[in-house]
């Protein structure tokens, strides 16, 4: 599973391994298509309307601006996607996120006092929403876009509960011991 892994104790268990839901690359996704539209636009003209040495320089600033967009707005949102994850363990909870700049969180399912989540009409079609974790001893944490936010609300509380009757390895199953 990779990265995961990296991160965990020698006998900590990876319960759940998640990215944020896709639609956080809708608008990125929105933005190369009618940057692509544009672009293709604009280059249709610039051929049509120019001769030679104007229409290569056109045709240049386009594929420029076109790429500058795409890497700024498209490619920049993929990777903050990828290289962002929600990991629940046995024993805690892992947020890591960034590329060069890496920032993390862990928080121990000990020190979780409540387990929240919120999803609007457009995020209960999409299976997302917010979880929101209460810590006792700082802000509660919100964590946007988490994939099927309900299992997650429901295994991370499981986890909690479990935690607090000693048994925090053994990952919740749906059932009770």
């Amino acid at each position: 599973m990779g990265y995961p892994e990296d991160v965990l104790a020698p006998d900590e268990q990876l319960i759940l391994h998640r990215h944020p839901h896709w639609k956080m690359l809708f608008w990125p996704i929105v933005t190369l298509i009618g940057a692509t539209a544009i672009a293709g636009f604009l280059g249709g003209l610039a051929w049509r309307n120019t001769e030679d040495q104007v229409r290569m320089v056109l045709l240049l600033l386009i594929g420029l601006v076109w790429v500058g967009v795409v890497g700024w707005r498209v490619i920049a949102a993929v990777i903050a996607w990828k290289s962002t994850h929600f990991i629940v363990t046995g024993r805690r909870v892992l947020v890591r996120q960034g590329v060069i700049t890496h920032t993390g969180i862990d928080i121990p399912l000990s020190r979780i006092s409540s387990v929240q989540f919120r999803h609007g009409v457009v995020d209960r079609m999409l299976g997302t929403g917010t979880l929101i974790i209460g810590s006792s001893s700082e802000e509660p944490l919100e964590y946007d876009d988490i994939p099927q936010v309900q299992q997650v609300h429901s295994l991370l509380y499981h986890q909690v509960f479990e935690a607090d009757r000693g048994r925090g390895d053994q990952p919740w199953t749906g059932g009770y011991r």
